[in-house]
C-alpha cells in the first residue's frame, strides 16, 4: 500500500465528501492487539491538533493508574476509509503514536520504540529498511446459533489448490477486494498446504508502515471472513497434525544509493553488508525467537516434519533454514527470515530483526557458510559439524534466550522488555501447571 503524505486540510476535505461520520484512533499494545478510541467526526480538529486523550492504565503493559493521562498522535500517512460503512456514515481509521502526558513519546508503545530503532539505523547512514510480509491464517466455521468459533475447517484444500476443494475462495476474494479497495497492492493470494490454510501476499514497504500494514491486514481479514460465516485466526498452530501458519519477513536495507544488499561482482551477488547483516541475524536468532514467536502456541509450529525452520542457517537453495535469501536480485535482493509467526508484535518484530541485523553490521559479523542440503535429513552430529544450532523448543526456553542478549533488550527498550517477560513469564507458568487430555490418556492407567 503507497505511503500518502495527506495534510491536515486533505483529511478534513476527504471526511467531508465521503460523508465520514466516525473515527477510529488506532494503536497497538505490547501483545499485538489493535487497540483503539472512537469519537465521532465532529472531534477531528481535536484529534488532527494531537488534543486526544486517553486511560493508557486500562492497557495491560502500559502505564501504572495514578499515570494514566496520555495523548494519541495520529500519524497523518495512515488515512484509511474502511470500505464496510453503516446507516450512520462511514469509518475512517487513523493509527496513532502514543505520548505521554508531557508530550514526550511513550516508548512503551510499540510503534514508538520501532521509530527509536529506524532513527539509529538512519544514525548509520542507511534511509530505508523495507518489509514484505506473509501473513497466513486458517478458516474455520463459525457456530450459526452462538457466533462462535468452532474447530470445523471450511475446506480439504492444499497448497494451491482450486474450487470447489478449496471452499474458502471466495472468502478469499472478498478479503483481496476490500483490501485493493482500502489501498493494498496485492500480489498474489492462494491456498497454503494445510486444509482450511491461506496466504495472501501483499507489496512491501518502509518498515513502519508494513507493520500497519499487517495490523491493518489482520483486522480486514477477521471482518470479512466473518460476514462469510467463517472465523479467520492468526494463531500458528490451531490444529494437530497439520502445518502451522508463518509470517516470513522478506527484508532489504537501503542508502541513497539502493540497495545495500545487492553487489553485481560479490559471490552470489551478495554485498559484505549483506553478509554482515546475515550474520547478525543468525547471531541472535535463538534469542529473538521469544520476540518472533510470543505464545505457548507458537513452539507447537516450530517441530520438525511442518516445513517450519528448526535449525539456526541459512541458503539460497532450499527452504528448510531459518534464512533463505530469494534468488531475485537487483533492487529485490533480500532476506527471508522464516521463523516468525502471525501471533508476533509486527512493530516488535521487526524492531528486533533490524537491530540484530545493525549489530552485525557494526561488529561485522560473517556468517557460516550457507547451507544448501535439506536439514531435515541431517542427524545431530552433521549439524554439529555445520555450526547448526536448534532454535528453542519452548516459550520458557525462549524467554530464557531473550534474557541473555543485551542488544535484543535495547532493541526492546526497557519500558517494553520488562512488560513483555513478566507477561510471557505469567503466560508459560499458566500453561504448565495445566494438565491435557493426552496425557491423561497416555499415564492415567499406566501409573
Amino acid at each position: 500500500m503507497a505511503k500518502v503524505n495527506y495534510t491536515k486540510d486533505d483529511i478534513r476535505r476527504i471526511a467531508k465528501e465521503e460523508n465520514v461520520q466516525f473515527l477510529r484512533l488506532m494503536f497497538t499494545d505490547l501483545y499485538g492487539t489493535i487497540k483503539n478510541v472512537e469519537v465521532p467526526i465532529s472531534q477531528l480538529d481535536k484529534v488532527l491538533d494531537n488534543k486526544m486523550m486517553f486511560d493508557g492504565s486500562s492497557i495491560d503493559g502500559f502505564v501504572r493508574i495514578e499515570e494514566s493521562d496520555m495523548w494519541l498522535y495520529p500519524d497523518l500517512s495512515t488515512w484509511m476509509i474502511f470500505p464496510w460503512g453503516s446507516e450512520h456514515g462511514k469509518v475512517a481509521r487513523l493509527i496513532c503514536e502514543v505520548y505521554n502526558a508531557d508530550r514526550t513519546p511513550f516508548l512503551g508503545d510499540p510503534r514508538n520504540n520501532l521509530i527509536r530503532i529506524l532513527d539509529e539505523m538512519r544514525e548509520l547512514g542507511f534511509t530505508d529498511f523495507n518489509i514484505g510480509p506473509e501473513p497466513e491464517f486458517f478458516l474455520f466455521k463459525l457456530d450459526p446459533e452462538k457466533g462462535t468459533p468452532t474447530v470445523n475447517l471450511n475446506d480439504k484444500g492444499s497448497y494451491f489448490d482450486l474450487a470447489p476443494v478449496d471452499l474458502g475462495e471466495n472468502c478469499r476474494r472478498d478479503i483481496v477486494l476490500e483490501l485493493e479497495n482500502m489501498g493494498f497492492d496485492i500480489e498474489a493470494s492462494h491456498h497454503e498446504v494445510a486444509p482450511g490454510q491461506h496466504e495472501i501476499d501483499f507489496k512491501y514497504a518502509d518498515a513502519l508502515h508494513a507493520c500497519d500494514n499487517i495490523q491493518t491486514f489482520k483486522l480486514v481479514v477477521k471482518t470479512v471472513a466473518r460476514k462469510h460465516g467463517l472465523h479467520a485466526t492468526f494463531m500458528p498452530k490451531p490444529l494437530n497434525g497439520i502445518n502451522g501458519s508463518g509470517m516470513h519477513l522478506n527484508m532489504s536495507l537501503f542508502n541513497k544509493d539502493g540497495n545495500v544488499f545487492f553487489d553485481e561482482k560479490a559471490p552470489e551477488q551478495l554485498s559484505e553488508q549483506a553478509m554482515y547483516f546475515l550474520g547478525g541475524l543468525l547471531k541472535h536468532a535463538r534469542n529473538y525467537t521469544a520476540i518472533m514467536n510470543p505464545i505457548v502456541n507458537s513452539y507447537k509450529r516450530l517441530v520438525p516434519g511442518y516445513e517450519a525452520p528448526v535449525y539456526v542457517a541459512w541458503s539460497g537453495h532450499n527452504r528448510s533454514p531459518l534464512v533463505r535469501v530469494p534468488i531475485a536480485r537487483g533492487v529485490s535482493t533480500r532476506l527471508e527470515l522464516r521463523s516468525v509467526d502471525p501471533a508476533a508484535n509486527p512493530y516488535l518484530a521487526v524492531a528486533a530483526v533490524l537491530a540484530a541485523g545493525l549489530d552485525g553490521l557494526k561488529n561485522k559479523i560473517m556468517p557460516p557458510k550457507a547451507v544448501d542440503r535439506n536439514i531435515y535429513s541431517m542427524d545431530e552430529d552433521e549439524r554439529k559439524a555445520n555450526q547448526i544450532e536448534d532454535l528453542p523448543s519452548t516459550l520458557h526456553n525462549a524467554l530464557k534466550e531473550l534474557r541473555n542478549d543485551q542488544v535484543m533488550k535495547d532493541a526492546l527498550g526497557t519500558h517494553l522488555y520488562k512488560n513483555f517477560m513478566t507477561a510471557k513469564g505469567i503466560e508459560w507458568d499458566a500453561y504448565r501447571e495445566q494438565v491435557f487430555e493426552w496425557e491423561r490418556d497416555h499415564y492415567m492407567e499406566m501409573y
